[in-house]
């Protein structure tokens, strides 16, 4: 994985670059009281205080940046992040005030994905101060487990298979001195049926596993995060397109974000017990592969027709949904990217919510807003249940239509969810198409941010 360097620091009057924030509103104001030949070289650069946009103004035998943003009195995560994105490097202070929220996009801006191949624009790290000492592990903390799904995206399906993402698992156990067991290949047959089945048609080195992660005091609540392990999807029998099999290393995107989630988790010390649940496989073809029209038996019992192969997301977050709910937790939080009709419907930035109970459903949409993280709450209409009808199991996988197929994908899931229990599901897409400051192009988290407050706001003291 890429190197993730502390670009943070506490601020201890060393020497740095002052850093001056203004909008368009402010600016006039603010550059008559500058120099004539600064405010020359502000016009040079055609800077007028518009958002993103950047200036280096000569002060002497130095200089100090100027950075456009909506409102320098209320920052977002990525109203610095342009800046710390083409600055040189070396040290900065913003002038008169604190970077406050700026300080998480700073850090992300900075993040290269360098697996296969150094980044040929690396300028060296800048580096960002600020007087708020306390804030810093927070903010560190949130903008590695971002880069860390990033990098997990990101990587190649050969190097980030289900035994790829078990080590991931085991290293993560071993920082937090969590326990962990797996199951895999033919041993999921008997308790995790839809799993292996999905899997079993994978090579012996990509076999299917299911990871579980636990930590934390069991007089706590208990709070399980499931992530959709799915490491490359072809599709299985009803294969899809080579357009559509591009991307597909970004399958396992949920477990990504389950995997970060819990390092947050941990890394704070919520008061819960953790209980993280990661089905990895790949969706191959081979002679073995699992078929339309088979019928397959749950962990459940329930009996799952299915309809199509390439809705296997669902089939192996039912068996650990399933699970989860054995222990009959005080929440459960999945993540996955489930489905094209949630990215048809909200587009690629916005992550597409589910819940079972409105407080729950509030709760994120507001730590998502509050952390410049937003989610957006997508409906689970009981009359579209009927569309999972099947005439010779309990349910399908699949509907045969082509509406809503978000919502009835969520209540396949929820079918599988304990009676009673609380549950939020993510249909996220795990992938930013274009660049934006401190969101680099490529693997992303989705409503990570807005889960961990959720939770600090729920469980923490």
């Amino acid at each position: 994985m890429s190197k993730q360097i502390d670009l943070i620091q506490p601020d201890r009057g060393q020497d740095a670059i002052a850093i001056h924030l203004v909008n368009k509103d402010g600016f006039a104001k603010w550059a008559k009281s500058l120099a004539a030949g600064q405010r020359a070289a502000l016009a040079a650069q055609k800077f007028d205080g518009g958002g993103y946009q950047v200036a280096i103004v000569p002060d002497g035998d130095q200089w100090f940046a100027v950075g456009g943003v909506a409102d320098p009195d209320k920052l977002s995560s990525w109203c610095m992040a342009r800046l710390a994105e083409i600055l040189p490097a070396g040290t900065y202070r913003r002038e008169r005030s604190e970077p406050g929220a700026a300080m998480f996009g700073w850090q992300t801006a900075q993040h290269r994905f360098t697996r296969y191949k150094d980044d040929p624009n690396a300028q060296g790290p800048r580096v960002l101060l600020t007087r708020d000492a306390r804030a810093i592990p927070a903010v560190l903390a949130e903008a590695r487990a971002t880069n860390w799904i990033a990098d997990l995206v990101n990587t190649g399906p050969e190097d980030m298979g289900p035994a790829a993402l078990e080590a991931e698992a085991e290293k993560l156990a071993k920082r937090h001195g969590a326990a962990i067991k797996v199951i895999k290949g033919d041993a999921l047959e008997r308790d995790y049926s839809m799993v292996h089945a999905v899997g079993r048609a994978a090579s012996r080195h990509h076999a299917p596993r299911l990871i579980r992660l636990e930590w934390g005091d069991e007089a706590h609540p208990g709070v399980a995060i499931v992530g959709k392990g799915v490491c490359f999807d072809s599709g299985g029998l009803d294969i899809k397109p080579a357009s559509g099999m591009l991307l597909m290393k970004k399958d396992m995107g949920g477990a990504a974000h389950a995997l970060a989630l819990a390092e947050l988790v941990m890394d704070a010390r919520l008061p819960i017990r953790l209980h993280l649940l990661i089905p990895a496989v790949e969706n191959a073809i081979s002679g073995n592969a699992f078929r339309p029209g088979d019928v397959l038996k749950s962990r459940k019992g329930t009996t799952v027709e299915i309809g199509n192969t390439d809705a296997e997301g669902r089939l192996i977050l039912a068996d650990a949904l399933t699970r989860a709910s054995e222990d009959n937790p005080d929440l459960i939080l999945d993540f996955a990217t489930l489905t094209g009709a949630a990215r048809v419907a909200l587009g690629p930035d916005l992550p597409a919510l589910f819940t079972r109970r409105d407080q729950t459903a509030a709760d994120l949409v507001a730590a998502g807003k509050a952390n410049d993280d937003e989610c957006w709450r997508m409906p689970m209409p009981e009359a579209y249940r009927e569309w999972l009808a099947s005439d010779v199991a309990d349910t399908n996988n699949a509907h045969p239509n082509a509406f809503a197929g978000a919502s009835v994908a969520a209540l396949f899931l929820e079918r599988f969810v304990g009676e009673g229990i609380d549950w939020a599901h993510f249909d996220t897409f795990a992938w930013r198409p274009t660049a934006k400051p401190g969101r680099p192009k490529g693997g992303t988290a989705y409503g990570l941010r807005a889960a961990f407050h959720m939770l600090k706001g729920r469980y923490g003291s």
